[in-house]
Formats: structure tokens, C-alpha cells, sequence
């Protein structure tokens, strides 16, 4: 599966510093290729209550949150925002 990332999560990206950038870049492409493991576990969330029904929450760390949507038709997951966990759903 590729790995799309919107303008917003970049910008999401660069408020961290390097060493977490890292882990959340591994973590996302970790997700790439094990996405319908991890849709098993509570790591992957599909969010309710949202104007796009077909979006998750993926869980990268304790504090560390990323949304995301899986375009079927070419396997792109496309990670919308990265962020803390009380600041990544307003």
C-alpha cells in the first residue's frame, strides 16, 4: 500500500522534532503494510460521528495520534493530520 500524506499532515510533521518525526514516519509505513492486522487490534479505530464515515484513527504513541483514509481503488492510505492526542481531532 503507498503512503499519501496531505499538506496538513506535513505541516502536522514539522511541529515535531526529529527523533519523533522518525517514529511517526515508521510507525505510518508499518501501517501501510499491515493494515488489515492492525484494523484488528485498537491500535486502528474507524471514526464515528464524522462527515467521512470511511476515516480511522491510528494510535503511534501514547500522546501521538494520526488520521487517515484508505482510497480502495489504488491502496493509498492517506494520512489527513498527525498530532497530540488532545489536539488532533479539532
Amino acid at each position: 500500500m503507498k503512503v499519501k500524506y496531505s499538506e496538513q499532515a506535513v505541516k502536522d510533521l514539522e511541529t515535531f522534532n526529529a527523533v519523533d518525526r522518525q517514529l511517526i514516519v515508521k510507525k505510518i509505513h508499518y501501517l501501510a503494510e499491515n493494515f488489515q492486522q492492525l484494523k484488528k487490534s485498537k491500535k486502528v479505530t474507524q471514526l464515528k460521528g464524522t462527515k467521512y464515515p470511511d476515516q480511522y484513527r491510528y494510535v503511534i504513541a501514547k500522546k501521538i495520534r494520526a488520521i487517515f483514509r484508505v482510497e480502495n481503488n489504488e491502496l493509498i492510505l492517506l494520512v489527513l493530520r498527525i498530532g497530540l492526542r488532545k489536539n488532533i481531532y479539532e
